[in-house]
């Protein structure tokens, strides 16, 4: 590979080498902490109330603390790749993952489960999106964004795949095997896809051990504008577009069709993720980054109208679900082309647990909102606001710091 001043240039983007690592995202993500943690643990909800009587209250507090706990972890788990390596530390914390999952299973009272549940949310750090792309980053230049949006496409599967496998789990064997078939499955997908298809980071020779290239520590990035535009519209996206997503099946309820139809179509959703983020990844390669996420967000507000007011609910939740699988994407492209790769590991774990974040505020908000007016109609205003807000933000960025050579797109924000 050939290194320039601005990174490593696309010599070694090829098909048959590197391009199994995006295919390994891809297996990894499947049972990642997104599909396992959320998705999930949506379908124990119900068994767990019966066997024990446990209130939605309570299973949904050990859900926030989940939640919490992963975006604690991740800058930390960020920081440990960028010194030890992404494979050796994806491995432990993947047969951490599937054991403290496996456990879960073990449990008899409300405590234990609140904190073994909670706890998935440091063990699974790892297995989120943050170790496989960095290892994408360092070897994808021109097809970068593509390549990520190959390897996030593996969490649009898990979230279409994880809870149909559990559901047929909990139907044969019961809630308890359930769990330990859940833990199973990720040390049997995750491990051979990091010890097979995921390579180490490439080393930048030329600017000494562990250095990935050139690049911006988190204390440099943090008294940059781009970094608080990017952290801005991250948040209130993550907010609006999850919290919008997590009550479509009431609204879709509230308004006549039967939870069953309610489900389904809530499948829409995850099938637009999966080719949101294939298709993010293909148009930022092409296009200056912030123009396509603008897109998509104003793709996520247009939804919001079609859902809010019922003219046409399919078609929202294909537009939301869209914005929805696109802006993972975008975090990691992001951090590469503004903050490089020098600490990409630490400064991809900020951005994701900024999402986290969101993805955990905006239900909760949504729901207080709905609680105070009997209506989704103020939350959703408020949704379609935050997108708007977002917009602004992310065109505010300006032009990339660590773009190629010569790209066009990478002095599009250029004022």
């Amino acid at each position: 590979m050939k290194q320039t001043e601005h990174g490593w240039s696309s010599a070694t983007d090829s098909f048959g080498e590197n391009w199994l690592i995006p295919v390994g995202g891809t297996l990894g993500l499947i049972v990642g902490n997104g599909p396992i943690s959320v998705f999930a643990f949506g379908v124990f909800m119900g068994p767990l109330q019966m066997a024990f009587g446990w209130n939605r209250a309570s299973l949904g507090f050990a859900s926030a603390l989940c939640a919490l706990l992963s975006a604690l972890a991740l800058p930390f788990v960020g920081l440990l790749m960028d010194k030890f390596g992404v494979r050796r530390i994806q491995a432990l914390a993947i047969c951490l993952f599937g054991l403290n999952v496996a456990l879960i299973g073990r449990t008899t009272t409300l405590p234990w489960f609140i904190a073994l549940t909670a706890l998935t949310g440091a063990t699974g750090a790892a297995q989120s999106p943050i170790g496989y792309v960095k290892s994408i980053a360092s070897y994808f230049e021109r097809r970068r964004g593509l390549a990520i949006g190959v390897a996030m496409s593996g969490i649009g599967l898990g979230t279409a795949l994880i809870p149909q496998y559990v559901q047929w789990l909990i139907g044969t064997f019961g809630w308890r095997a359930a769990y330990l078939g859940l833990g199973a499955a990720i040390v049997v997908v995750a491990l051979p896809a990091v010890a097979w298809l995921v390579r180490e980071p490439r080393v930048s020779q030329q600017r000494g051990p562990g250095s990935l290239g050139p690049g911006l520590g988190l204390r440099e990035a943090v008294a940059l504008r781009s970094f608080w535009c990017i952290a801005i519209a991250v948040l209130l996206v993550s907010t609006a577009v999850n919290g919008a997503l997590v009550h479509v099946v009431p609204l879709l309820v509230d308004s006549g069709w039967t939870p069953g139809s309610a489900a389904r179509v809530l499948a829409a959703a995850g099938a637009a993720g999966l080719a949101g983020r294939l298709l993010a990844g293909y148009l930022m390669d092409r296009v200056f980054a912030a123009y396509v996420a603008s897109t998509f967000f104003a793709l996520a507000i247009a939804g919001l109208y079609l859902l809010g007011s019922h003219s046409n609910p399919v078609l929202g939740i294909v537009a939301i679900g869209l914005a929805a699988g696109a802006e993972v994407d975008m975090v990691g492209f992001f951090v590469s082309r503004y903050f490089g790769l020098k600490r990409f590991g630490q400064m991809y774990g900020v951005f994701f647990s900024i999402f986290t974040v969101g993805a955990g505020l905006g239900p909760w908000l949504l729901g207080v909102m709905f609680t105070r007016f009997h209506s989704y109609d103020t939350g959703f205003a408020g949704c379609g606001l935050a997108l708007a807000i977002a917009s602004v933000c992310i065109l505010a960025v300006g032009p990339y710091s660590y773009g190629l050579p010569g790209d066009t797109s990478a002095s599009a924000g250029t004022a």
